[in-house]
C-alpha cells in the first residue's frame, strides 16, 4: 500500500490548524440566537426593550430588521434566519443578541421574552399527513412536501405467482451529525462594501447564497473562505449557513466584524438531522429465490422544513431495493413536514434508511427459503448487463457487486460462521454469538436529483512550483491531499512540488457542494482537464528546445523530457515561460455524464457509475445486560481506483463505526411537545474507539471508464450498509428480528443459559 500523504498532518497533529473559532479581529462583537420555549405557536410580540439597555449590548435584531428574504432554502425559500409570526419547531431563532463580549450576549438574551399562541404539534408523519392535521408549511394545501416513485412492470399482479411473500415495518430514527466542531460563523466587513465571511461551513458557496439571499446583497459582494472545518458529514450546509448570516446581519448592521459561535446544546437543538423514515415493504419472492414482485412505501420525517429532503427521498426510490434485479415494483417515497427539528443531508442521504429494510428482507427471505444469505443475494445481484428498477441497464463499467460480496465472505469465512450462530441458544458462557451481510450499490455523485459539475485550475510559478485550486471543499476528510496526489501522477512531480489554495469564492467557480461521495471524481475530473490543457501549452512554448518535429514531450520523474535525452527541470521550465511571456495556467472542468430521471413513473438513467459495496460483522449478544457487542468486521469496496489507499482506509473505518453508532445506540430525543432532549453527548452515545474491533478493510480496484481519472467515491458507502449487516447478525445470534433502529436487545425475550 502507498504511503500516506496529508497535506495539513503537521498541523493537525500539532493542534495548529485554525478553525472558524480560532479566528479573531480588530473590535470584533460577539453574536448569539435567541430561542424560545414553544414548539408550534403563533407569535404575538418578542420584547426585546431590557435586553438592549443590558451592559454592552450593540443591538437586539428581529425579522424586522433583515434587509432581504426573511426565508432561503437549497430547495424551498422556507428557512427563516429569523422566526416572523409562527414558531414552527423547537430550533426556531426569534432574535439575535450582540455585544461587546459573548458573555454580555448571553446574559441579554435571557431577557428577550417571546409572547405566543401554542399551535397543535404534529411529531408523527402519520399523523400529520391525515386529512385535517394542521398543515406545517406555508403554501402547501397539506404536509406532503414531496413525492418520488417507481413504476416499473406490474407488481400487484406478479405478488400473486410469489411462492413467499414477505411483509415487514422497518423505522430509523432521527441521527445527530455530531461533528467534532460546533457551528461558528464570522462576518467582517471591508471597507470597500464587501463582507468576508469566515465559518464552520461545508460549502462556500451555499453559504455565500444564504447570506445573500437574507441580507438582499448580489452574490459578487460577498466573499465566503475556506479553511479547516472539524467535521461535517452533510450537516454544515443549511445550518452553518444561517449562523454565518446572523452574524453578517449583525455586522452589516455595526459595521464591524462579528462572530456567533454556536455551543454545544444549541448546535444539538437547532442543526437538521438525518431523516427519519418509516417504510411498509411487500417482498415477493419465487421458489428459487428470486425476487418477482415489490411494493413499498416510505414517509420521510422532513422536520419544520424542507431542506434537502427532497433529494434524500429521491434516492430512497432510485435505490429502493438495493443492488438487486426486479422487473416489477412500485415504490413510493414521500417527504412529510412535521414540528420535528428540520432534516436534510447526511452521509449516506436516503440510502442507509432503505438498505436497513431490505437488507434483512433478504436474509428473511433466504431463511424461509432455505437459503444461505449469500446465495438468495447472489441469485438477485445485478451483474454487468442488469436493467435496475428504473430501467437503466448497466453495461458501461464494471457490475462488480459479486465480486466485492465473495470478497467479504471469504475473508470473514461467513458461511461456517453463519453455521457457528446461535439462532437464540446461548452458549456455554450464556452468551449469543451471530454473523451477517449485507451488500450495496450506491449511485455515484449527484445523480438524476441535481447537477453534476466541477472546475480547478493549475499555475506553474516561475521558479516551477506548483499552485492549484479546486471547487471541491475539505470538510476534514483529506480532499486537498487527494487533490494534491492527483496532480503529481499527472504531472510527474513530487506532492511536496504542489502547494493547494485554500479556496474562496472569489478565487473559483462553484463547482457544487462536497456532498454525494463526489468529491475526489468530481474534483479529479477536473484536474484532468486542467493538466491536460497545461501540457498543451508547456508543449507548444518548450517544444523548439526539448522534441524534433513529430515527437511529444514527456512530464516524468520531476522533469520535463524531450527527445534525444533533452530535459528541463520545472525551475527551467518555469523561468523560460514567464520570459517568453507565455502563462503556463489552465483552467480545467468536469461535467459529469448525462443522466435521466421521468418523475411520473420514476424511470432513466439515475447515475452515471455505481460503488458496489458488502460487509460483514461477527456479533455478541449478552441476554442478561441486553446487549450487543461487535467483534469483527469486514467490507470490500470497489470503488474504481484508490488515490490514497490509507486515507480510503481510514474513510472506510470511520463510515463504519458512524453507520454502527446508528445500528445500535443512536437516537435523538425529543419530548411529547417536541422539545429536543438530546442536547449533549450525555444524552446521545455515540460510539467510543473501545467499542469496536480492527476493521478489515479490502479496497478493490476497477477503474470507471466514465471517470476521467477511474476513481468513484467512498464516503457515504462506508457508512450505508453497516446496520443491516449488524440486524442481520444480530437476528443471526437471537433468532429473533429487530426492525427499528437503533436495535433495542432488550426488547427481545432472550434465553439465558441455565
Amino acid at each position: 500500500m502507498k504511503n500516506c500523504f496529508r497535506n495539513d498532518a503537521l498541523q493537525k497533529v500539532c493542534g495548529t490548524a485554525r478553525f472558524a473559532d480560532d479566528l479573531s479581529f480588530p473590535e470584533m462583537a460577539h453574536s448569539v440566537p435567541v430561542y424560545s420555549d414553544f414548539v408550534h405557536a403563533r407569535i404575538t410580540a418578542v420584547r426585546v426593550e431590557e435586553a438592549q439597555n443590558m451592559p454592552g449590548v450593540l443591538a437586539v435584531q428581529t425579522w424586522k430588521d433583515v434587509p432581504g428574504a426573511l426565508c432561503a432554502g437549497q430547495i424551498n425559500q422556507d428557512y427563516p434566519i429569523l422566526v416572523k409570526d409562527r414558531i414552527r419547531s423547537t430550533g426556531d431563532v426569534v432574535a439575535v443578541v450582540t455585544a461587546e463580549s459573548r458573555a454580555q450576549a448571553l446574559a441579554a438574551a435571557e431577557k428577550v421574552t417571546v409572547e405566543a399562541k401554542p399551535l397543535p404539534v404534529i411529531l408523527d408523519t402519520e399523523e400529520a399527513i391525515k386529512q385535517g392535521a394542521v398543515v406545517i408549511p406555508e403554501g402547501l394545501p397539506g404536509n406532503i412536501i414531496n413525492h418520488h416513485k417507481v413504476r416499473r412492470g406490474n407488481p400487484e399482479s406478479r405478488m400473486n405467482d410469489a411462492e413467499l411473500i414477505i411483509e415487514e415495518f422497518f423505522e430509523t430514527p432521527l441521527v445527530e451529525h455530531a461533528y467534532m466542531e460546533p457551528e461558528c460563523g464570522i462576518c467582517v466587513p471591508r471597507d470597500d462594501g464587501v463582507l468576508e465571511i469566515y465559518g464552520s461551513v461545508q460549502h462556500p458557496f451555499s453559504t455565500r447564497r444564504f447570506v445573500c439571499a437574507y441580507l438582499g446583497r448580489p452574490l459578487a459582494s460577498v466573499v465566503v473562505h475556506s479553511h479547516a472545518v472539524g467535521g461535517s458529514f452533510g450537516g454544515k450546509d443549511d445550518t452553518a449557513s444561517i449562523v454565518c448570516a446572523r452574524a453578517a446581519l449583525a455586522a452589516t448592521a455595526l459595521g464591524r466584524p462579528v462572530k456567533m459561535l454556536y455551543d454545544r446544546p444549541w448546535s444539538m437543538r437547532e442543526s437538521y438531522k438525518r431523516n427519519p423514515y418509516k417504510m411498509w415493504y411487500k417482498a415477493g419472492f419465487a421458489k428459487d429465490g428470486r425476487l418477482v414482485s415489490v411494493i413499498s412505501r416510505t414517509l420521510s420525517d422532513s422536520g419544520a422544513y424542507t431542506s434537502t429532503t427532497p433529494w434524500s427521498t429521491w434516492r430512497s426510490a432510485a435505490q429502493n431495493i438495493g443492488p438487486y434485479v426486479l422487473e416489477d415494483i412500485k415504490a413510493d417515497v414521500y417527504g412529510v413536514a412535521t414540528n420535528n427539528i428540520f432534516t436534510g443531508a447526511m452521509r449516506g442521504f436516503g440510502s442507509p434508511q432503505t438498505n436497513f429494510a431490505f437488507e434483512q428482507i433478504m436474509d428473511m427471505a433466504a431463511e424461509k427459503l432455505d437459503l444461505s444469505p449469500l446465495e438468495i443475494r447472489r441469485r438477485n445481484a445485478v451483474t454487468d448487463g442488469s436493467t435496475t428498477i428504473t430501467g437503466q441497464v448497466l453495461d458501461d463499467h464494471t457490475v462488480s457487486l459479486v465480486e466485492v460480496m465473495e470478497k467479504t465472505a471469504s475473508s470473514i469465512g461467513f458461511e461456517e460462521k453463519l453455521k457457528q450462530s446461535s439462532h437464540g441458544v446461548p452458549g456455554k458462557d450464556g452468551k449469543l454469538y451471530g454473523a451477517g451481510i449485507a451488500c450495496s450499490y450506491r449511485g455515484c455523485s449527484i445523480g438524476a436529483e441535481g447537477k453534476d459539475f466541477c472546475c480547478a485550475t493549475v499555475n506553474v510559478q516561475f521558479d516551477g512550483s506548483i499552485v492549484m485550486d479546486v471547487s471541491v471543499f475539505e470538510n476534514g476528510q483529506g480532499a486537498p491531499s487527494a487533490m494534491i496526489i492527483l496532480t503529481s501522477e499527472m504531472l510527474g512531480v513530487p506532492v511536496e512540488k504542489i502547494h493547494y489554495q485554500a479556496s474562496s469564492t472569489a478565487s473559483i467557480p462553484d463547482g457544487g457542494t462536497t456532498v454525494a461521495s463526489r468529491g475526489t471524481l468530481v474534483g479529479g475530473g477536473a484536474i484532468k482537464d486542467a493538466v491536460d490543457k497545461l501540457k498543451v501549452i508547456i508543449a507548444e512554448a518548450l517544444k523548439a528546445e526539448l522534441v524534433d518535429e513529430g515527437e511529444e514531450i514527456e512530464f516524468r520523474d520531476n522533469r520535463i523530457y524531450g527527445s534525444r535525452g533533452r530535459s528541463l527541470s520545472w525551475e527551467e521550465a518555469g523561468r523560460k515561460m514567464y520570459l517568453a511571456r507565455v502563462y503556463p495556467f489552465a483552467f480545467g472542468t468536469f461535467q459529469a455524464p448525462p443522466v435521466t430521471w421521468d418523475e411520473e413513473n420514476g424511470q432513466g438513467d439515475a447515475y452515471f457509475s455505481y460503488v458496489y459495496s458488502s460487509q460483514a460483522v461477527e456479533v455478541e449478544v449478552d441476554p442478561e445486560k441486553g446487549s450487543c457487542r461487535v467483534l469483527n468486521i469486514v467490507a470490500s469496496h470497489d470503488i474504481g481506483k484508490a488515490v490514497n489507499p490509507p486515507m480510503l482506509a481510514g474513510q472506510i473505518h470511520g463510515g463504519i463505526v458512524q453507520g454502527a453508532g446508528m445500528a445500535l445506540s443512536e437516537k435523538f430525543l425529543v419530548d411529547e411537545q417536541g422539545k429536543a432532549l438530546s442536547l449533549n453527548f450525555s444524552k446521545y452515545k455515540i460510539p467510543r474507539a473501545t467499542d469496536y474491533p480492527d476493521i478489515t478493510a479490502h479496497i478493490i480496484e476497477n477503474p470507471d471508464p466514465l471517470s476521467p481519472t477511474g476513481v468513484k467515491g467512498i464516503g457515504e458507502p462506508a457508512l450505508e450498509l453497516i446496520s443491516p449487516a449488524i440486524a442481520n447478525a444480530v437476528a443471526a445470534a437471537t433468532g429473533q428480528r429487530l426492525t427499528s433502529l437503533p436495535l433495542d436487545i432488550k426488547s427481545l425475550h432472550l434465553k439465558e443459559s441455565e
